[in-house]
């Protein structure tokens, strides 16, 4: 590798973030979901809240950690189209047209749990920047339907949707719930998301933890129970770093070394099994493995590299040993495989490097930016030395 992390580091938040904001915003409103190979929009193609959220998130994330002005006019704009996909109280429809008007499709209409915890990050997150009583309200009418519309009353599980489908439960709203609380707590230092996000944690350690691997499942049938057969054993290496982070963090601010106790487990897992001993990508995060180990998925999507980087990092603050350089090439990997020689981003390679998913899916963004800044807490890059203005376009 000719180029280290600092060069990446500088160069995503000094060229590449800029160019990539002023592509993907729409001059409709909001966002496009997902950038083509050749880096351009496809302008008939209909905008999800998790993406739109998710990109609330990130301008606001990015606005606190560079403390670039512009990029607080970038969120307010996504503060605004969110507002299109609300149906009621505190839900919100999980997808619109171009322009935010309704599709007509009645699958568009669904309030799906796992988009409405990625809601609660954005306005929390933005809230810190732009503190209103109209955005604080928004968050506890998502909190509260959320409550009562999509959380089962009996095992406290958060339901897939409003649809009344009786579909087993995933892991994954529930860890992002879980992330939106602990985001809401550094944000405002309400002890009640901190209560919030220890129950979260409790339910989710609870149901979906398979003690007898360490590792967490995603999904269990409708009746509570693994999935049957290869599909039960299924393991995503992304996740596992991803709620070793959470667990590590809730450890930190709720100052709880219990926790750890998992969070190490869940690394152990991913260390022993999850990332590419050998070849063109040797380091980087397998998309899934088993629970004994096999690789069931010998392929790399780009955001499980970054929820290992984030770990990793977490790990190198710690003090441990050599997990700050494996962090470091990571990022130059990703940096390498994922964004070099292509307009803005892709999703996924092979193991020999090639191409097998070439859109820039705009809701990875978030992923990305928490990488970059929980590198530069860690010290292992920097961010710029100075805010640079963003190119916007403006709400009329």
């Amino acid at each position: 590798m000719t180029k280290d992390a600092q060069h990446w580091s500088q160069w995503f938040w000094n060229s590449f973030f800029a160019d990539w904001l002023a592509r993907v915003q729409d001059d409709q409103g909001g966002v496009f979901d997902a950038l083509n190979a050749d880096g351009t929009p496809d302008p008939t193609a209909k905008k999800s809240l998790l993406a739109q959220a998710r990109t609330l998130f990130t301008l606001s994330h990015a606005a606190l950690v560079t403390g670039d002005p512009s990029l607080i006019v970038a969120a307010k704009r996504q503060v605004t189209f969110l507002e299109h996909f609300q149906k009621t109280s505190g839900l919100y429809r999980c997808m619109t047209a171009r322009d935010g008007s309704l599709t007509g499709q009645i699958e568009d209409e669904y309030a799906r749990s796992y988009d409405q915890t990625f809601v609660i990050l954005g306005l929390v997150t933005w809230n810190k920047l732009s503190p209103s009583d109209e955005v604080c309200a928004r968050i506890d009418d998502c909190w509260t339907a959320l409550e009562l519309h999509l959380t089962d009353p009996v095992t406290g599980l958060l339901r897939n949707d409003d649809s009344g489908a009786n579909t087993g439960p995933a892991q994954n709203p529930h860890m992002h719930l879980f992330e939106a609380c602990l985001q809401a707590f550094r944000m405002t230092d309400d002890a009640i998301w901190l209560a919030r996000a220890a129950k979260l944690r409790a339910t989710g350690l609870r149901y979906f933890m398979d003690d007898q691997s360490g590792s967490i499942a995603e999904f269990l049938t409708p009746d509570l129970n693994p999935l049957p057969d290869a599909a039960g054993l299924r393991r995503e290496i992304g996740h596992q770093c991803e709620w070793a982070w959470l667990l590590i963090e809730e450890a930190e601010l709720a100052n709880d070394d219990s926790l750890r106790i998992p969070a190490n487990r869940l690394i152990n897992f991913a260390d022993t099994y999850g990332f590419a001993q050998d070849g063109m990508l040797k380091g980087a995060a397998f998309d899934a493995v088993s629970t004994t180990g096999d690789v069931v998925e010998n392929s790399f999507l780009m955001w499980p590299q970054t929820e290992a980087i984030k770990i990793l990092a977490t790990r190198h603050r710690a003090g441990e040993a050599k997990v700050g350089a494996r962090a470091q090439q990571l990022l130059c990997q990703m940096f390498e495989h994922w964004f070099e020689q292509h307009p803005v981003f892709i999703n996924q390679v092979d193991a020999a490097g090639n191409v097998l998913w070439d859109e820039g899916l705009t809701r990875l963004m978030y992923h990305i930016v928490i990488a970059m800044s929980e590198g530069a807490r860690a010290g292992l890059w920097s961010l710029p030395s100075a805010p640079r203005t963003y190119s916007v376009h403006k709400t009329s």
